[in-house]
């Protein structure tokens, strides 16, 4: 009998070591492998671009060190544009994507997301001679924006609620390829962050172009995201972004790289997240 029971609670301690393996989730993962990957967008500054030295640098950047460094391993880094977040993090060439990712509902069906760790208004670009002033000029004008991002569904929703004529929009590939229409004078205007034309405009290139109108009534919130079903990497990340905030790190990165710029709230009124 003796035997029996011993064979038992062998059976069940095997048993219970692969409930634990199976159950093992991302952060259990990148923690035994002692490697995160962190996919990141650097084609948008501030948030993410390369250096004069080509290194990748931006707020985005630095939070994938950061989050690395809390984590207790070596980060690798992993370039991407906009349209390749999410598949890259369902095909796991990267295990967390932090490349300002807008909480949408739609993409809340295919990739987990955190609470905000940033928030943007969204905005247009235009020539200063454009005459393109408030948000209604737009009409009829060639507009772009980098295809797969929330510039890009937002303008479309007021194109179609105006009833505009939507063949005006024409998506790009990436950010810098909206930068490239607009140059060309292929697009009249591009739409994309507050953050990122406020660092266009520093460069001698753009000196003929001007912050144009905002998309009305729009904050564009940002998550780190993750695989969809990894709730403990998910929470994590949750209690990593409270840390940014409350020890200061989150102030001293907007100081960074937006200067004086106020901090941004990351809260809904009425909401806590």
């Amino acid at each position: 009998m003796k035997f029996i029971n011993k064979l038992t609670i062998i059976a069940a301690s095997v048993l219970a070591l692969g409930a634990t393996s199976v159950s093992a989730d991302k952060l259990d993962k990148v923690i035994s492998k002692g490697k995160i990957k962190c996919g990141v967008v650097l084609d948008f500054p501030p948030m993410g671009y390369r250096d004069a030295k080509n290194k990748p640098a931006g707020f985005d950047v630095e939070y994938c060190k950061d989050l690395a460094k809390s984590l207790g391993v070596k980060l690798e880094l992993k370039s991407m544009s906009f349209a390749q977040r999410i598949p890259a993090l369902n095909s796991g060439k990267v295990d967390v994507v932090i490349g300002s990712t807008s909480d949408t509902l739609e993409r809340a069906k295919s990739a987990g997301f955190t609470m905000p760790y940033f928030v943007f208004k969204l905005q247009a670009l235009v020539k200063k001679d454009s005459g393109i002033k408030e948000f209604k000029d737009l009409k009829g004008k060639k507009v772009t924006a980098a295809l797969s991002t929330t510039p890009e569904t937002e303008f479309m929703k007021n194109v179609k609620a105006l009833g505009w004529d939507e063949d005006n929009y024409f998506s790009s590939k990436s950010e810098n390829d909206t930068h490239l229409a607009l140059s060309q004078g292929k697009a009249d205007a591009i739409i994309t962050t507050d953050t990122t034309i406020a660092e266009l405009l520093k460069l001698p290139k753009y000196k003929d172009y001007v912050a144009g109108p905002f998309i009305p009534g729009f904050d564009d919130f940002v998550s780190i995201i993750v695989k969809r079903t990894e709730f403990g990497m998910i929470n994590y990340l949750n209690l990593f972004i409270h840390q940014q905030v409350r020890s200061g790190r989150y102030a001293e990165l907007n100081k960074q790289f937006y200067g004086n710029s106020p901090v941004r709230k990351l809260t809904v009124d009425g909401i806590y997240y």
